[in-house]
């Protein structure tokens, strides 16, 4: 018995039932996306004109009052980051350097990502040393040099290290930070500057020489308590001869 053949199919009508069925959902996803298209145009047509008038201002920027108004005007823009080292160089022209201290710690806080955070630890262990305080100085190169053992400020944490303890007279330590360099850095421009560092330092003698022990006598030789020494016998005078003095 032949099969009878299904009946053809109506791609139009289908189309037209899948729209009108789905018409709803299509344009608001189509909506969605043409906004959000237009936002993240305009987001970033804003970014970039905010980001060069930021440039523009940092260019034209000369005083740490300038410097400043880049960084409330243009907050989390390049321009911005680099306002802050701007200010803290000119801060410490001027010696302030608690105020440059708080303007590195701020631009930490604000771009703890940034390439330069490094370099303004080291900068702020420099001006703790400028304050004298040498100690704190020393903890915070400490923290540098285990913080980023494969950047430039690793080895010059370790340096500044080295001269701290000089001067505080730690030469045992100083000697110690000097021979982790050339391990860690034996090929480098540092290992150079840590064996010069060696050759300064003192070696370790005592200040006071140690005292030398006085000659015993053997017992034999030693003349007994409250026994006179006798005086050796006069020349050409008989052994066992009585002496003149003796009756």
């Amino acid at each position: 018995m032949p099969t009878a053949s299904p009946p053809p199919r109506d791609v139009a009508l289908e189309t037209r039932v899948f729209w009108e069925r789905f018409k709803q959902p299509i344009i608001a996803a189509l909506t969605v996306v043409l906004v959000a298209a237009i936002v993240f145009t305009g987001y970033r047509f804003y970014s970039d004109r905010r980001a060069a008038a930021a440039s523009g201002a940092l260019a034209a920027a000369k005083t740490a009052q300038e410097y400043q108004q880049v960084i409330d005007g243009y907050s989390n823009t390049p321009a911005a980051a680099d306002a802050y080292i701007f200010l803290a160089e000119a801060q410490r022209k001027e010696k302030k350097f608690a105020e440059v201290n708080k303007t590195l710690e701020s631009f930490i806080a604000k771009y703890p990502q940034h390439e330069l955070v490094s370099t303004a630890k080291l900068a702020m262990a420099a001006n703790l040393e400028s304050m004298g305080k040498t100690d704190e100085a020393l903890a915070l190169y400490q923290q540098i040099a285990s913080a980023y053992p494969n950047n430039y400020a690793a080895p010059m944490a370790m340096l500044s290290q080295v001269y701290i303890l000089k001067a505080k007279n730690r030469n045992e330590d100083a000697r110690r930070i000097c021979d982790t360099m050339l391990t860690q850095y034996r090929t480098s421009f540092w290992a150079s500057e840590a064996m010069q560092q060696l050759r300064l330092l003192k070696p370790i003698t005592s200040s006071t020489p140690a005292p030398t022990a006085a000659p015993t006598i053997p017992p034999m030789l030693a003349i007994p308590p409250g026994a006179a020494p006798q005086a050796p016998p006069a020349p050409n005078q008989p052994q066992g001869a009585p002496s003149p003095n003796k009756p």
